[in-house]
């Protein structure tokens, strides 16, 4: 029932939001309990279109996942194995250099790299990953290794973060991605996944990266057994990361997938509630430039309508990604860009094909051969 309180409570909110004004975790808690769709849809597109106008950004990448033997038995995945499983598997030198030729043949900017944490490899067969890549491709860009990882090869080395990552970027890395972060507040976090890098670590993690001139991503895992309010606490401690360091490129909300994971008694998350975090996500993060739709999880037809409800970049070809494909996402192994270019348009929203920093990419008439434009000057 919508009571004259709640309607004044969420006008008042709404203002403070067309005056580029914060708003307050007890507001954000409000909102996630509290207002419909259209509300939120409505001050997260006012955000987005102030920050990016009526562009919507793409990149041509592929994935790699060079083993999915892992260490930890997180209880939301779905892609892990042991590592006598028939299902294990892990990636020589030669299938790298092969992924890489592939990413060239196609013209992507990016390799997205992540894994399991392989308890038999070293850490140096983890940085041997990233050098195999840029030796065999140097202009690729190479987004590789969470948080989550990069506090196991802390765990391996017995050496500090910051070493951690100087290693990994004389090998080649340019950035990272933001797996791993799942749900911060440890009241969530030690049910699902309690033995990898907590909440803080993860942070400070990315402070570190950030502090090293190493841009990164955030995500958020949402749809399982946490409360609206743990995904607001999420949301406002990244906030309060990126006041401190600006180092973070984009947020993108990952929606769960219950299938043949512990957690497979669960719903998967509605349509309304993709739409919702996404919403919510663009109204308290303001100081992130962009808000991701990956279509991987979402489907194609929710991520083309999140770009109504906050969301100004729908990831990009995504070929050969297998960690939500596992867990049941009926989605395609990727798309082509005149594929992405369609789910855009359809939105009412401009195309911009842009690399994993944010940089508009121009491709002469065959497609494959690219070049950097201009930085990609967003609103704030």
């Amino acid at each position: 029932m919508i009571t004259a309180s709640r309607t004044a409570r969420l006008n008042d909110i709404e203002a403070k939001v067309r005056a580029g004004e914060r708003v307050s975790y007890e507001e954000g808690v409000f909102l996630a309990e509290e207002a419909d769709l259209l509300s939120l849809g409505r001050m997260a597109n006012l955000i987005r279109e102030r920050k990016n106008g009526n562009f919507a950004y793409y990149n041509t990448n592929v994935h790699l996942n060079p083993t999915n033997v892992c260490v930890y038995r997180c209880v939301f995945c779905a892609f892990r194995s042991d590592l006598k499983s028939a299902k294990g598997y892990t990636f020589s030198d030669d299938q790298i250099r092969e992924r890489v030729a592939e990413a060239k043949a196609m013209g992507a900017t990016e390799m997205h790299v992540v894994g399991g944490l392989h308890h038999q490899k070293s850490f140096d067969w983890y940085v041997n990953i990233v050098r195999v890549i840029h030796e065999a491709w140097p202009e690729l860009h190479i987004k590789a290794w969470t948080g989550v990882e990069i506090d196991w090869f802390s765990f391996l080395t017995k050496q500090p973060v910051r070493w951690v990552l100087e290693q990994l970027r004389e090998a080649g890395l340019g950035s990272m991605p933001g797996g791993g972060a799942e749900i911060f507040h440890p009241e969530v976090r030690d049910k699902i996944c309690e033995h990898k890098a907590d909440g803080e670590g993860w942070l400070n993690i990315h402070r570190e990266a950030h502090r090293l001139g190493l841009r990164t991503n955030a995500t958020m895992l949402y749809g399982h057994i946490e409360q609206p309010w743990h995904r607001v606490d999420h949301l406002c401690r990244l906030r309060d990361l990126q006041d401190e360091t600006g180092g973070f490129q984009t947020f993108i909300p990952l929606a769960f997938h219950p299938e043949n994971t512990g957690l497979d008694h669960l719903p998967a998350p509605s349509g309304l509630t993709d739409l919702k975090v996404m919403a919510l996500s663009r109204i308290l993060l303001d100081n992130f430039d962009h808000i991701k739709a990956y279509w991987i999880m979402l489907g194609e037809k929710t991520a083309q309508t999140a770009l109504s409800f906050g969301a100004d970049d729908l990831d990009g070809t995504v070929i050969h990604e297998l960690i939500y494909h596992d867990a049941g996402a009926k989605t395609p192994q990727g798309l082509t860009v005149p594929q992405l270019h369609r789910l855009i348009r359809e939105a009412g929203r401009e195309p911009v094909e842009r690399d994993t920093l944010y940089r508009r990419v121009l491709r002469d008439e065959g497609g494959a051969a690219w070049r950097l434009g201009e930085p990609i000057v967003t609103g704030r």
